[in-house]
C-alpha cells in the first residue's frame, strides 16, 4: 500500500457469531463504546426455552453496566439459599443468600432466561452501531493481516460476506468457530444425562431454601427456581436406565409426584434430556478471531457458573477490544483475556466436577459413607455465606497486595445523591483514593487516565459532605476494603478487578506507571476510526 493510500473501512469493527445471552451482552457492551457491531445468528427466531436458571450477585452488577440493571428486578427474583440434602434431608451443604450482596445486589438471583435475553435485546435495539442479522449461518472465516473476512449463508442460499477487525464466537457448545480454527480443546469426560422439567405451579408457594440438590443414591434430583412463578426439577438418569421414554410427559409426573406437584396444580412446561460436559478450550483467540461462553468452555450445572462464566468472559474481553481498537493498546493485551479468563473458568469447571461428583452417586453403600463424612465435619456449624468472587491470578495486573480481587460494591453518595457506586461513579477505570495521595500524580499521568475515560475519585467518611471529584462512603465499604489491604489507593479496571494499589503517592505512581506501560503501543500502531 502506498502511504498516502488509507486502509478500507471494515464493515464492521466486531463480528459476533451468536446472539445468545453471551453474544448479546458483548454487542451491548461494545456499542456503548461507540463501535460498530454486527451479529450473527444461524437462529431465524430468539429462542425461547430457559437454560440457565439464575445468576450470582456478580454477574448481576456485570449485567447492569449493559444498562439494563433498572429492569432485573422485574424479572428476577432472589434466591434464600442453596443446600445440599441427604437422601433423610440432612444438610450436607447450607450456604445462605441475602439480598444485600457483597457486589450491590443479591447474591443469587433468579430467573426465566428468556426474560434476561429480552431485556438485553431491547437495550441492543436502543443503540446505534448494532445490527443483528438472523438467519445467517457462518460458514467461514478467513483471518487476514488488518481483520477478518466471514461468510455467512441464509435459509434462501444467498451468501453475505462481512470485512471486519475481529470475530468474536459465542456460538454456544457446538461452535463453528471453535471448530473452524481446530484449537485443542481439554475434556475431562465428566458426564451424565439428566431429565429436565419446567413446571409452572398454578399457585404461589414457598420454597425453603430456594435451591435444593438431593443427594438420594435412588435418584438424584436438583429443585431450583427458574424465575417469578417457575421452577425446575431435574432427575438424573440412572445406569442402567434406557434413555428412550425418558423425557416423555408421564415419566416427568411420576417422578414429580413425590413433590406434591401433579397435573391438577402445575403445568409441565416441557421436559427434556440433557447431558452436562466439563470441557475448555486450551485457545481463545488464534489471530483475529476469540472465542466466548460456551464456545469457550461448558460445565457441570451444580454450582451455577455456566452462564456466569460466560457474562464474565465478555466483560473482560470487551474493555480490551475496545482499548485495542482505539489504537491505546497492542493487539497482545488480547493475550491477556484468555490468560485470564482461561485460569477462571478452568477452576469453576474443576469445582463443579467435584460437586458433581458428590451428588452424582447412586451406589448406596457409598453414598451413606458420603453422608456419615460430610455430616461429621459439619456438625455444628452454621449455614455458610457465599464466597467472594474469584481473583484473577495473572495477565493484566500490577504485582502486589489486592492485585486481581474484585472490589465490592457499596453506596456512596456525591452532589445530593446516594447510590450503588457504579452507577454514581460511573464505569471504566477507576483511581479510588482515601487520601490526597493523587494529588501529585503529575499531569502527565493524569492526561493518561483521562484518555483512558478512567476516573478519579476521593474517598471522604460517610455523613461527610463530598466535594467535586469526592464521594462519601455511605455504607463505610470502601473504607474498610483499602484499610484491610492497607492501602490508601487502588486503580480498578473496568471490569471491577483491581489492577493494583499502594498506599502513598509514591506508591500510586508506580501502579500508574505500569498499567501505562502494559499498554503502551508500538509507534506504527494505527487509530482505529469511532463510529459516526
Amino acid at each position: 500500500m502506498r502511504p498516502h493510500e488509507t486502509q478500507p473501512q471494515p464493515d464492521a469493527d466486531v463480528v459476533i457469531v451468536g446472539n445468545g445471552p453471551i453474544g448479546a451482552v458483548l454487542s451491548v457492551l461494545l456499542a456503548q463504546r461507540g463501535w460498530r457491531v454486527t451479529v450473527l445468528e444461524r437462529r431465524p427466531r430468539p429462542y425461547r426455552l430457559p437454560r440457565a436458571t439464575s445468576f450470582d450477585g456478580e454477574t448481576a452488577r456485570l449485567l447492569a453496566a449493559t444498562g439494563i440493571g433498572a429492569d432485573l428486578g422485574r424479572i428476577t427474583e432472589p434466591a434464600t439459599g442453596y443446600q445440599w440434602q441427604t437422601a433423610a434431608g440432612a444438610a450436607l451443604l447450607d450456604i445462605a443468600f441475602t439480598t444485600s450482596g457483597r457486589y450491590g445486589w443479591p447474591d443469587a438471583n433468579t430467573m426465566h432466561q428468556p426474560a434476561l435475553e429480552e431485556l438485553v435485546a431491547a437495550r441492543a435495539a436502543a443503540l446505534p452501531g448494532i445490527t443483528v442479522l438472523r438467519g445467517h449461518e457462518v460458514v467461514d472465516i478467513a483471518d487476514g493481516g488488518q481483520g477478518a473476512r466471514v461468510t455467512a449463508t441464509t435459509d434462501d442460499d444467498t451468501t453475505r460476506v462481512l470485512t471486519t477487525r475481529w470475530v468474536v464466537g459465542c456460538d454456544g457448545a457446538n461452535s463453528f468457530v471453535r471448530d473452524h480454527l481446530d484449537v485443542p480443546v481439554t475434556d475431562l469426560g465428566f458426564s451424565y444425562e439428566w431429565l429436565l422439567c419446567d413446571v409452572q405451579p398454578h399457585e404461589p408457594g414457598e420454597f425453603t431454601p430456594t435451591n435444593v440438590q438431593i443427594c438420594d443414591p435412588a435418584r438424584p434430583t436438583t429443585a431450583v427456581a427458574s424465575g417469578p412463578g417457575r421452577r425446575r426439577w431435574e432427575f438424573m438418569r440412572l445406569p442402567g436406565e434406557p434413555t428412550a421414554g425418558l423425557a416423555e410427559d408421564e415419566t416427568a409426573w411420576r417422578l414429580l409426584s413425590p413433590f406434591g406437584v401433579t397435573p391438577r396444580n402445575a403445568t409441565l412446561l416441557r421436559s427434556t434430556t440433557y447431558i452436562f460436559q466439563a470441557r475448555w478450550a486450551d485457545r481463545w483467540r488464534v489471530g483475529h478471531v476469540l472465542l466466548a461462553g460456551d464456545a469457550a468452555h461448558l460445565m457441570p450445572p451444580f454450582a451455577g457458573q455456566g452462564m456466569c462464566s460466560g457474562i464474565r468472559d465478555v466483560v473482560n474481553l470487551s474493555w480490551k477490544l475496545d482499548l485495542t481498537l482505539r489504537g491505546l493498546a497492542p493487539e497482545t493485551l488480547l493475550d491477556t483475556y484468555t490468560e485470564e479468563r482461561r485460569a477462571q473458568a478452568k477452576e469453576a469447571i474443576l469445582a463443579s466436577v467435584q460437586l458433581g461428583r458428590v451428588i452424582c452417586v447412586t451406589d448406596p453403600a457409598a453414598a451413606a459413607e458420603r453422608d456419615a463424612t460430610v455430616l461429621a465435619n459439619r456438625r455444628g456449624k452454621p449455614p455458610t455465606r457465599p464466597e467472594p468472587a474469584k481473583p484473577l491470578t495473572g495477565g493484566l495486573l500490577h504485582a502486589g497486595v489486592a492485585a486481581g480481587a474484585v472490589v465490592p460494591q457499596g453506596r456512596v453518595g456525591s452532589g445530593g445523591a446516594t447510590g450503588l457506586f457504579d452507577d454514581v461513579v460511573g464505569r471504566g477505570f477507576v483511581l479510588l483514593v482515601a487520601d490526597e495521595s493523587d494529588a501529585g500524580l503529575g499531569e502527565d499521568r493524569l492526561a493518561f487516565l483521562a484518555g483512558l475515560g478512567a476516573r478519579v475519585v476521593r474517598l471522604v467518611p460517610g455523613g461527610r459532605v463530598a466535594g467535586a471529584g469526592e464521594v462519601s462512603d455511605v455504607d463505610g465499604v470502601y473504607g474498610a476494603y483499602l484499610a484491610g489491604f492497607g492501602v490508601t489507593g487502588m486503580l480498578v479496571r473496568p471490569d471491577y478487578h483491581v489492577f493494583g494499589a499502594a498506599s502513598g503517592v509514591e506508591g500510586l505512581r508506580v501502579v500508574v506507571d505500569d498499567l501505562r506501560e502494559r499498554l503502551r503501543v508500538a509507534e506504527s500502531a494505527g487509530v482505529a476510526r469511532r463510529a459516526g
